[in-house]
């Protein structure tokens, strides 16, 4: 399929199933990225602001104390998220992904009630911002986990990277609420840090009333055995009758997958699950992908960047209050931009490899530029009165500005919309919320640490040694993509088993051409408008194709 062709990727597509009811369900679970993008924009900001600084004494100690006293703030969001992440595998299949977003709502809303109420009680702020972390944990398993179960499978990776987007639609908000209220609203006044918190508790309760008009998915309802009741969800989501042959191959494609599951299960506990997990060669790789991707995206400097984005380019020589603020505000506009880019006119049409290459090859070409900027123009020259750059490097100067912005791109089109769809469409049913939950802990935890540690790398390492080594961690990225990451655009959720029943070496590399002809046969496999087949045949028809 040639690169945004979206005629020949939509072709097997009625045009009943693009419709109005399916696209506000995604976007009512889409915009739940911007939960983390609130936080992940504001509260960088927030801990330079003075308004802040002076009511929770930021600033005072030294140089180590208040550098550990900064990641405590920064990162307690993602210690609570690492707790949501996994109560979000417990709930989604216990109360479903609708009840789900609306309990994360509640922990997201009462977290931030805590923290604008803190008054000065730094134990207060740090208490809520974890249990906001747990609503927060919760979005990065119940969004792509909802999304990718309800969309069309040639257009899936669109619809779920909606999330992604929504991420950084969260940054930018943050960015500009705290530019303005650092602009128009004293420095003396606690108001200047609040109302910009104050916009997750506003965004809590808007999603939490519109999670009332949008449906529970169909596979969680065959799941629990609500067959009747999946039929009526799936019919109102692609708006075609039951009898509609792509309904009943739906339908019949999810029970078989189930079936097969539960023949080759080890038990139904969590315990049973965990094991299938990790004991079956196809679901490790599968769990291997999840977790590589979290490490390698989160250590690559794109998260780092976003949350202390106001102190990076105060090292760049944006070093008045409002001019980093606006710079940061730039930034966001641009991943936000970018994000978006993605997700409607590349990801299913060029292919999640070659969309994470390119990616990835702009983060790397940045971050490096970044570096040698920062080694020959180090930031403690702006901290001179005396010091005037020369015109050489004004430029160089700009050139490291406009490369922050370049690693956006990079960071947006690459690791971002990858590490949210990879990990919400290639596990089997009965094992998506587990896996996922787990992989969001792993994405939570090295988060964690990467905001923690962050302060004190930048100490240490100097600020260049920390791109070098952001630069480092987006090579061994590269080569990881090469050899493991197989593409996955146009399959459906259950052609997915053929693609990770390939021996391990060939996944990556050549799983998509191994698996093309036994995929688009899977996909006529089932119901045709002439001729029913009942089960039988078309597990007959499928393990001669295997």
């Amino acid at each position: 399929m040639g690169v945004l062709n979206w005629k020949a990727a939509l072709a097997d597509t009625p045009k009943e199933i693009l419709n109005f009811r399916l696209f506000w369900s995604v976007a009512v679970f889409g915009i739940l990225g911007a939960a983390r993008g609130f936080d992940e924009g504001g509260v960088g900001s927030m801990v330079s602001m003075a308004s802040f600084s002076s009511e929770f004494n930021i600033n005072h100690g030294t140089a180590t104390q208040i550098a550990n006293r900064t990641s405590n703030i920064t990162s307690m969001v993602q210690l609570g998220s690492i707790g949501g992440a996994l109560l979000a595998f417990v709930l989604l299949d216990w109360i479903g992904r609708v009840r789900s977003l609306q309990v994360l709502c509640i922990l997201y809303a009462s977290g931030f009630a805590i923290v604008v109420g803190s008054f000065g009680n730094l134990g207060q702020l740090l208490a809520g911002r974890c249990i906001a972390g747990l609503g927060v944990g919760m979005t990065t398993v119940v969004g792509p986990t909802y999304l990718v179960e309800v969309a069309p499978k040639a257009i899936r990776g669109m619809l779920t990277n909606i999330f992604a987007g929504a991420v950084y639609m969260g940054v930018m908000i943050a960015y500009f609420a705290n530019w303005g209220c650092s602009l128009h609203i004293s420095s003396k006044n606690r108001a200047q840090w609040v109302v910009p918190q104050s916009v997750n508790l506003m965004f809590a309760g808007i999603v939490l009333l519109l999670s009332l008009t949008v449906p529970e998915t169909p596979r969680y309802l065959i799941m629990k055995g609500k067959d009747e009741k999946a039929l009526v969800a799936l019919c109102n989501l692609r708006q075609l009758p039951a009898d509609h042959h792509l309904i009943q191959a739906e339908i019949l494609d999810v029970r078989e997958q189930l079936e097969r599951e539960k023949e080759s299960s080890r038990g139904t506990s969590v315990w049973g699950k965990f094991r299938e997990l990790v004991l079956i060669p196809a679901n490790r790789y599968r769990f291997m992908l999840g977790v590589m991707s979290q490490i390698l995206a989160q250590w690559s400097g794109a998260s780092s960047i976003t949350v202390y984005a106001a102190n990076f380019f105060a090292e760049l020589g944006k070093t008045g209050q409002n001019e980093k603020l606006f710079a940061s505000c730039i930034l966001g506009v641009v991943k936000f931009c970018s994000a978006y880019l993605t997700a409607f006119f590349i990801i299913d049409f060029f292919g999640r490899r070659r969309t994470l290459y390119s990616g990835i090859i702009l983060q790397t070409l940045a971050v490096i530029y970044v570096a040698i900027y920062l080694k020959e123009v180090p930031p403690s020259l702006f901290n001179s009165k005396k010091f005037v750059p020369n015109p050489s490097q004004k430029h160089a100067g700009t050139g490291a500005i406009a490369a922050i912005y370049i690693s956006g791109v990079g960071w947006a089109m690459g690791w971002n919309s990858f590490q949210y769809l990879i990990n919400a469409e290639i596990y089997p049913l009965r094992l998506r919320a587990l896996g996922s939950s787990i992989v969001m802990c792993f994405h939570f935890c090295n988060q964690y640490g990467n905001t923690k540690a962050v302060p004190s790398m930048l100490i240490a390492m100097h600020n260049y040694g920390f791109f070098i080594f952001c630069a480092v961690v987006c090579v061994m990225g590269l080569a990881w993509v090469w050899f493991f990451v197989p593409e996955t655009s146009g399959k459906s959720l259950e052609a997915m088993d053929a693609l990770f029943e390939l021996p391990w070496h060939q996944i990556g590399r050549h799983g998509k051409e191994l698996t093309s002809r036994i995929g688009s046969h899977m996909d006529d496999i089932g119901f045709s408008e002439k001729s029913g087949q009942d089960i039988e045949q078309c597990e007959v028809k499928k393990s001669e194709l295997l």
